[in-house]
């Protein structure tokens, strides 16, 4: 199940692999959401997903600053269990799809790496763009 995480599984954030140098509160704030999906069967977190709100594709974490509400930036993704990962990326696009009609992009703000690169584009992302420090993909859901 896919939900917004709660306070007392905040502890969640210090395992993100990819950006834990950004503050709790900053991925809390108005236009951006950490969601965590739940194992039905045996309630614990699954995986861990942060999201801002742009009206552009970032370049840059600094172009996630201002929030917007035309294109939903998945700027960090972690599993703890199999298969996990690619389930939160189509079960959080769905919910902010749910929840605001405004955004029409889903982008993705990814390290220069060859797995966040094998990650996105087997579950079938379109690379556009790679940048001295991130590379964007973007899921046309």
């Amino acid at each position: 199940m896919l939900r917004e995480i709660h306070q007392n599984e905040l502890h969640h954030i210090d395992n993100d692999p990819v950006r834990p140098h950004i503050d709790v509160d900053w991925r809390r704030q108005t236009g951006r959401t950490v969601y965590v999906l739940e194992n039905d069967d045996t309630k614990e977190i699954d995986a861990v997903i942060c999201t801002a709100m742009t009206d552009n594709v970032p370049t840059c974490e600094e172009d996630m600053q201002t929030p917007g509400v035309k294109v939903a930036v998945f700027y960090t993704v972690w599993s703890y269990s199999k298969g996990a990962g690619r389930k939160i990326v189509f079960e959080a696009a769905n919910e902010i799809k749910r929840k605001n009609s405004t955004i029409k992009r889903f982008v993705t703000l990814s390290p220069n790496t060859t797995m966040a690169e094998r990650f996105h584009l087997a579950n079938g992302a379109e690379f556009l763009a790679k940048y001295k420090d991130c590379q964007n993909f973007e899921y046309h859901l």
